[in-house]
This record gives structure tokens, C-alpha cells and sequence, in this order.
């Protein structure tokens, strides 16, 4: 129930988009009728709020769960890189697996170990101790206007490769890019990163992986 609660506010966390059965089912990679089966529990236990067919809520009390593992699983992920020299594509797993067992104590120290970061090592928001999430002000990298120059601000981990491609290209968080203007129809966004850099051509999956701020 944990892991569904933290789909959902995954799924809505960067979009607007409603939350529908077959998005739950996609990220959590399990079939239509098992999402089906767990949003009824969900549901039973006032934990979301969902109508048939309809779009899928948080209620408060289920904000509340999700808030909770979504700051144990970024704590996690960021104390594997800091502390254990995990790369960024690698610990996303890792944290699945953990953040179930560990101690609230254990996250706490954790927390005050790290200096209390802001932000995992994705850019995604570390929610605080009292349930605060600060969501920075950033945009689709595929939607930034050319030219521009933009800080990146978040990076997807939904894709370990991608992630490996971004960082062999430099694109990670708080790296500079400049958004070229690219070939016309063509449907790919041209960066260079820093000012010296050679551009690099991502296509539309890459750009829509990428947030930034505009500066």
C-alpha cells in the first residue's frame, strides 16, 4: 500500500495531469487489474479519494503516508551517493528496498548526518520533517524558449540509461545549459552545457526527463 501511495504522488507531483488507473499501473508495472484491486483497499481505508473511472486523489491522511515515504525514500537515495559513493543511476533500487525497513529514528540521523538536505541527488524535493515540500520553479527543458539560458533544477529516475547518458554529457543537477534554437521539425532540443561545451541534440523523451529554471 506504501508503494501505490507513493506512485500517486509521484504521478502527480510534476504534472498536472489527473492520476488514472492505467498511469498507476504503468509506473508500478503491474497489471490494470491489480491497481484496481489495491485502489479499493486504498480507498477503504480513507487513504485516497477515486471515483470509477475516474481520476485518482490523496485524501490528507494519504498525502501524509506518501509525504512519508517519499522523505525516507530521497533521504535514502541521497545518503547512498554522499556517504557511499553509489552513482545516481544506482540508488533508486536501493532505496526501494530499504526505505521499508529503516527506523524513523534511522532517517532522522540520517537527516542530521547529511546537513539536512533540501533536495535528493535527482533534484526531486526532500520533503521536511513536518511533512513541507518545496517544489522549485522550473519547466519542461522541451518547453524552454531557444535561446535562453537555463540551471538544471531536476532530472527524471525513471530511466537508469538516460540517467548514465545526462551525466557522460555533464547534464546533471545545477549544471548551466544554454537552450540552442534547434533544425526545424526536427522535434529535438539543442543544449550546450556551460559555455564552452560541445551542444548536444536530445531528442523528445530526453528534453521531457529534464527541468529547469530559466535564468
Amino acid at each position: 500500500m506504501q508503494n501505490y501511495l507513493k506512485v500517486i504522488w509521484g504521478l502527480q507531483e510534476w504534472s498536472d495531469a489527473p492520476v488514472s488507473n492505467s498511469a498507476i499501473a504503468e509506473a508500478a508495472g503491474v497489471r490494470l487489474s491489480t491497481v484496481s484491486d489495491a485502489l479499493r483497499k486504498l480507498s477503504d481505508q480513507e487513504l485516497i479519494e477515486h471515483v470509477r473511472y475516474g481520476s485518482v486523489t490523496l485524501t490528507e491522511l494519504g498525502r501524509e503516508h506518501a509525504v512519508s515515504m517519499i522523505r525516507r525514500h530521497r533521504l535514502l537515495e541521497t545518503f547512498l551517493v554522499r556517504m557511499l559513493d553509489y552513482e545516481w543511476d544506482e540508488v533508486h533500487e536501493e532505496a526501494d528496498r530499504l526505505e521499508h525497513a529503516v527506523s524513523d529514528e534511522l532517517i532522522h540521523r540520517v537527516d542530521r548526518a547529511l546537513g539536512y538536505p533540501t533536495r535528493d541527488p535527482h533534484g526531486d524535493p526532500i520533503p521536511s520533517a513536518d511533512g513541507r515540500v518545496h517544489r522549485p520553479d522550473a519547466v519542461i527543458l522541451a518547453s524552454a524558449p531557444a535561446p535562453c539560458r537555463t540551471r538544471v533544477e531536476r532530472i527524471s529516475d525513471a530511466d537508469n540509461e538516460m540517467l548514465q547518458y545526462f551525466a557522460s554529457r555533464g547534464i546533471v543537477v545545477d549544471a548551466e545549459l544554454e537552450v540552442l534554437p534547434g533544425e526545424p521539425y526536427s522535434e529535438t532540443v539543442t543544449v550546450r552545457v556551460g559555455r564552452e561545451g560541445i551542444p548536444v541534440s536530445l531528442g523528445a523523451g530526453a528534453a521531457a526527463s529534464v527541468w529547469v529554471a530559466i535564468l
